[in-house]
């Protein structure tokens, strides 16, 4: 394995609750992200992972957006689109695999008209679980 980054920040969609809610620690099981309003529904687009170069894009661009608000479960500090579809990651005690880059979604638009285009290839990686585990803020992660 080899050491490739770490978490910078986690979160959960909660019902009711418009804003994504950080979280110092996540457990993730092979439905998903515990506690998550999304949890056994899409098990192959489970876990979203994001990078803070996503972030970063936007606010070059004049975009005001704090961290969660481009839907994410894992925001951290390596570019996912790095990983090719079918790699396996080891972060925290968890293995996710990852299935597909993040297709983009209207919700975007409510953040600023521009989003959407300039986060075409840049919003994210979807992954599964394939080992259950806790995944904890400053986690790091690694390439098996």
């Amino acid at each position: 394995m080899r050491l490739i980054g770490k978490v910078v920040s986690l979160f959960i969609s909660v019902k009711g609750i418009d804003k994504r809610v950080e979280q110092s620690v996540i457990e993730v099981t092979t439905e998903g992200v515990m506690g998550d309003k999304f949890y056994a529904k899409e098990t192959d687009r489970s876990v979203l992972i994001t990078s803070v170069e996503s972030y970063h894009l936007a606010t070059n661009k004049d975009i005001t957006i704090e961290y969660g608000e481009l839907g994410e479960n894992i925001l951290i500090d390596y570019n996912p689109y790095a990983f090719s579809l079918g790699s396996q990651i080891f972060i925290g005690e968890a293995i996710l695999e990852i299935t597909q880059n993040c297709t983009l979604c209207k919700s975007l638009t409510k953040i600023d008209n521009k989003l959407p285009k300039l986060l075409k290839d840049d919003r994210g990686v979807f992954a599964k679980v394939i080992k259950a585990g806790k995944i904890s803020h400053n986690s790091h992660i690694e390439i098996i």
